[in-house]
C-alpha cells in the first residue's frame, strides 16, 4: 500500500510548489484506531442497505484509516423482507451481524442511521434516498417493531442512533411530518436503549431553515427537546469554505430551542473522477482535487468545534430505481467493477495524517486569532494538551481546490510554544524543517514569514506536537 501511495503523492509535491532548499525531518505517523483513545472523526459507510458496497473488501482499511466511528444505514426493507409482524427470529441479520460488531472489534464506534421505507407495506415508504417515511397505521407499527428489534440487538454496540437521511430531500415531507416521526421513533430507542445518544435530522440542505423550524418547533411544543442530543446535517459546496456561514445560522436558530445540542457534519465529500454521479457533479474530479476538498472540508469543521463524518470509505455503486445510477466516486477506496477495493487513493492517505493526529489530545484555542497578510488564508489554533506545544492549520480558501495552485507566501502570527517549528503537508504527510532566517520569537509570539499556504490545508506546529 505505501508503495502504490507514494507513486501519487510525487505529483502532489511538484504542484504544491515548495521550496526546494527546506529540508525534510521525518513524517507523520499513522495510528490504528484501537490505538486512540478518542476524537471526533467519523468515516462514511453508507448503502450497505441497498448492496452499493463491500464491507467485506474494505474492513481491513477502517481499523489503520484511524476514524473512531463509522456511519452505517440500518436498511429495514433488507432486514424484513417478508412480513414480519413483530416475530422474534423473523428479521434477518445476517448482513449487519457481519458489519456491527466487526467495526467494533477494529476500535471504531457503529452510529447507525434508521431508514429507509419497506414497500412490502401499503404505506411503508421506499427503500431508497429521497424515500417517503412510511404514513399508514400498519407501517409504521411494522416500522415501531423494526426499529425496537434492531436496537434491542445491538444496543451493546451501538451507542448512536439516526433517524432518517435527508428527509428534506422529498418535496412531500415538512419538518412539521418528519418531527412527529423522529418523536415516535426516538421513543422506541430510548424505551430500549435508554443511555443511546439520538442524532436528527441528516438535512441534505444547511438552507432549509423554515424545514428545521418546523421541526424544532414540534419538539418544542411536544416536550421532546431532550430526545436530540446531535444535530447532523450535509450540504454539499463546491468551495467547501462558503459552507460555513449558512452552518452558523443554522447552529444560532437549533441552539435557540436547545443550547446544548451537538454539532456534526454527518455526510461531506468530493469525488475524484472526472464527469462523477452524485453531488458536485457539476464539475470534473481529480484524486488530487478530491484530497484537497476532503481535507478542507474536516478541518473547516473541525477547527470551528463541529464533528465529522467523511462521505466515504469506498466508491458507490448505484443501480436502477434510487436516486441516481453509476459509481459515485466519492471513497477514500477506488473499487473495482464487482465493489472490491482496488487500492487507497490520495484522500485515504490525507484522511489516515488528519484522523491520527488530530485526537483529543489536541485542543482547538478557538480565542486565539493569529494576524495574517493575507485575507484568503483560513487559520486555526490547537494546543497538545501533553507537550504544550502549538499546531496551526493554514490554507487558501478564495476559490474551489484546483488540479494547479501556487501557494500564498503568506506572513502570519501567533501566540503559543514553537519549540522546534516544522511545516507539515497533510497529504504527504511529509514533516520540513523552517528555515531559522523564515521565523522570530517576540514574547510569546511567534512570526512565520513567506510561508508556503496552497490551496489545502497544511500545518505550522512544534515538533513535539506531532507525536
Amino acid at each position: 500500500m505505501k508503495n502504490t501511495l507514494f507513486l501519487f503523492l510525487l505529483p502532489v509535491l511538484a504542484t504544491a510548489q515548495y521550496q526546494p532548499t527546506w529540508k525534510v525531518v521525518g513524517s507523520l505517523n499513522t495510528r490504528d484506531a484501537k490505538t486512540i483513545a478518542a476524537s471526533t472523526w467519523s468515516i462514511g459507510a453508507e448503502t450497505l442497505d441497498r448492496d452499493y458496497t463491500d464491507y467485506q473488501s474494505y474492513k481491513t482499511y477502517l481499523g489503520p484509516l484511524g476514524a473512531k466511528r463509522i456511519r452505517l444505514q440500518g436498511g429495514w426493507s433488507k432486514c424484513e423482507k417478508v412480513k414480519a409482524e413483530g416475530r422474534p427470529g423473523a428479521y434477518d441479520w445476517a448482513w449487519l451481524d457481519a458489519v456491527i460488531p466487526d467495526a467494533a472489534s477494529r476500535g471504531v464506534a457503529p452510529w447507525v442511521e434508521l431508514s429507509y421505507g419497506n414497500p412490502i407495506y401499503e404505506g411503508g415508504g421506499e427503500a431508497k434516498l429521497a424515500g417517503h417515511i412510511p404514513t399508514s397505521p400498519e407501517a409504521l407499527t411494522a416500522w415501531d417493531n423494526w426499529v425496537r428489534a434492531i436496537v434491542t440487538r445491538y444496543k451493546n454496540q451501538v451507542p448512536e442512533w439516526e433517524i432518517w437521511n435527508e428527509p428534506d430531500l422529498n418535496k412531500e415531507h415538512t419538518g412539521t411530518e418528519i418531527a412527529q416521526f423522529y418523536i415516535r421513533t426516538a421513543r422506541v430507542v430510548k424505551s430500549v436503549q435508554p443511555n443511546a445518544r439520538l442524532i436528527a435530522l441528516g438535512m441534505a440542505s444547511v438552507t432549509r431553515l423554515d424545514f428545521t423550524r418546523d421541526f424544532y418547533d414540534v419538539l418544542k411544543r411536544e416536550n421532546a427537546l431532550d430526545l436530540v442530543d446531535v444535530m447532523t446535517y450535509h450540504g454539499y459546496a463546491p468551495n467547501p469554505d462558503t459552507s460555513y456561514p449558512q452552518i452558523e445560522k443554522l447552529r444560532e436558530l437549533v441552539w435557540s430551542y436547545k443550547p446544548d445540542v451537538v454539532f456534526m457534519q454527518g455526510e461531506n465529500g468530493a469525488p475524484s473522477t472526472a464527469k462523477p454521479i452524485g453531488a458536485l457533479r457539476q464539475f470534473d474530479w481529480s484524486e488530487l482535487t478530491q484530497a484537497k476538498w476532503d481535507l478542507r472540508r474536516i478541518l473547516g469543521d473541525h477547527g470551528r468545534g463541529i464533528a465529522t463524518n467523511l462521505f466515504t470509505i469506498s466508491d458507490i455503486h448505484y443501480a436502477a430505481g434510487d436516486h441516481m445510477v453509476g459509481v459515485n466516486t466519492k471513497g477514500i477506496l477506488e473499487t473495482n467493477p464487482d465493489k472490491t477495493i482496488k487500492r487507497p487513493k490520495l484522500a485515504y492517505k490525507a484522511a489516515q495524517h488528519v484522523f491520527s493526529l488530530f485526537d483529543d489530545q489536541l485542543e482547538t484555542q478557538l480565542t486565539s486569532k493569529p494576524t495574517l497578510n493575507q485575507e484568503t488564508v483560513n487559520a486555526f489554533v490547537y494546543r497538545h494538551k501533553k507537550s504544550g506545544g502549538s499546531l496551526v492549520t493554514l490554507w487558501s480558501k478564495e476559490a474551489r481546490p484546483a488540479e494547479e495552485y501556487k501557494p500564498k507566501p503568506t506572513t502570519i502570527s501567533v501566540e503559543g510554544q514553537f519549540s522546534q517549528p516544522v511545516f507539515v503537508d497533510l497529504i504527504s504527510g511529509k514533516i520540513y524543517e523552517i528555515p531559522e532566517s523564515q521565523w522570530s520569537k517576540a514574547g510569546e509570539t511567534y512570526t512565520f514569514t513567506s510561508i508556503p499556504v496552497p490551496d489545502y490545508p497544511v500545518l505550522l506546529a512544534d515538533k513535539a506536537a506531532l507525536n
